[in-house]
Parts: structure tokens; C-alpha cells; sequence
């Protein structure tokens, strides 16, 4: 019995600072959106929860530990608001298109209060060097691939032009995603995400089979 009752209580104890955890990578995640996550110190961020820099200290270790955990919790984000609902949709065009949708919904959300955050760590670490960069850009590579893939399922379904460029297209589809990510932003206006859909469409009509 008294076993049981230390195994409860190390499990409560286990599950408490697991939701402190994440509700200060969440604090993390949003600050950083903001202020950059170079910027993300465990000492700032002890001051933007009002707690003692120790308690923070206690959970990552390091500056480097807590910005790599905040990239990843980001990262799951983007995957939740962004990729599954995306997926959700059958390949090739209409996956493209629902891949779209869904990055300019979670931007015009205000999901993380200044943008999306991995449009704002590649600004920021584009020309930097080291883990974050290269994880970043491991990102971003994942994620115009899957953008590539699915413009050549849907050349191979007849549903686009075959005779596209799969990355080069690929890339104008990502291009207004981007400005209008990053012009929302700026003027505080989630309706310019608008401009984007337009853009997405126009360039879509004009790569549709020709007849």
C-alpha cells in the first residue's frame, strides 16, 4: 500500500511539472514570436511569467536547451494547425490547395501573436549558423518538398500542366503564403491573408492542363 501511494504520488508529481513545462514553452513559443528566439533567454522569460529565474532554470538547463525545446514545440504546432489539417485532404490538387488553406487560416488566426513562428526563425537565422539554422532549413526543405510532391501526384492526375516545373511552382505557391504571413503581421490586419488566397488561386488557374 505505501508503495502504491508513493508511485501516485510520483506520477502527480511527474504529470505537474510536465503541464509546467509545456505551459511555459507555450509562454516561450508566443514571446519568441515576437522577439525572436535568439533573443529567448531563461532569464527573460522568467521575468515575462513573473517567476523566479531558478524555477525556469530548473526545467531547461541552458539558453540553448530551452530555444531547441521551443523550435520543437513550434514545430508541432505548425504541425497540428497547419500540415494535418492540410493532409486531410486526397492528394495531388486538392491537397495543395488544402495545404494553402490551412497555412493562411492558422496565420489569420493569430495562432502565435507575431506570425508564424517558423517564417519568423528563418528571417531570423537565415544567414546564421549552427543547430537552429539547420533546423530551420531542414524544415523548410520538408516542407516545399511536400509541396513539390504533391504538384507532380497532381501533374500525374492530369489536375495541373505537366509541363510545370514542380519546385518552381511549388515555390510561387509559397511566395504569397509568405508576404501575406508576414504583411498580416506588420499591420496587424488578418485580412490581408485574403491577398494570399487570391494569389494561390490565380497562380493555380493559370497552371491548370491546357485544352
Amino acid at each position: 500500500m505505501t508503495n502504491d501511494n508513493h508511485d501516485e504520488g510520483g506520477s502527480r508529481r511527474r504529470s505537474d511539472g510536465e503541464q509546467t513545462h509545456a505551459q511555459i514553452l507555450d509562454a516561450a513559443m508566443r514571446l519568441a514570436s515576437i522577439e525572436g528566439l535568439g533573443s529567448l533567454t531563461i532569464g527573460r522569460l522568467a521575468r515575462e511569467l513573473g517567476v523566479s529565474k531558478s524555477g525556469v532554470f530548473a526545467h531547461f538547463r541552458s539558453k540553448q536547451r530551452l530555444q531547441e525545446e521551443t523550435l520543437r514545440a513550434a514545430e508541432e504546432v505548425f504541425q497540428r494547425e497547419v500540415l494535418l489539417p492540410g493532409l486531410d485532404a486526397p492528394e495531388g490538387l486538392a491537397r495543395l490547395e488544402s495545404l494553402c488553406k490551412a497555412y493562411l487560416s492558422y496565420v489569420e488566426r493569430g495562432v502565435f501573436p507575431g506570425g508564424c513562428f517558423l517564417a519568423q526563425v528563418l528571417a531570423e537565422f537565415d544567414a546564421q549558423t549552427g543547430p537552429i539554422h539547420d533546423a530551420v532549413a531542414s524544415g523548410h526543405k520538408t516542407w516545399l518538398g511536400l509541396m513539390e510532391e504533391q504538384v507532380i501526384t497532381a501533374q500525374g492526375l492530369n489536375e495541373l500542366d505537366p509541363a510545370l516545373d514542380p519546385r518552381q511552382f511549388a515555390f510561387e505557391l509559397w511566395a504569397p503564403l509568405e508576404l501575406a504571413n508576414y504583411l498580416a503581421t506588420l499591420h496587424r490586419d488578418p485580412t490581408i491573408t485574403d491577398w494570399g488566397r487570391t494569389a494561390v488561386q490565380a497562380a493555380i488557374a493559370r497552371a491548370l492542363p491546357r485544352t
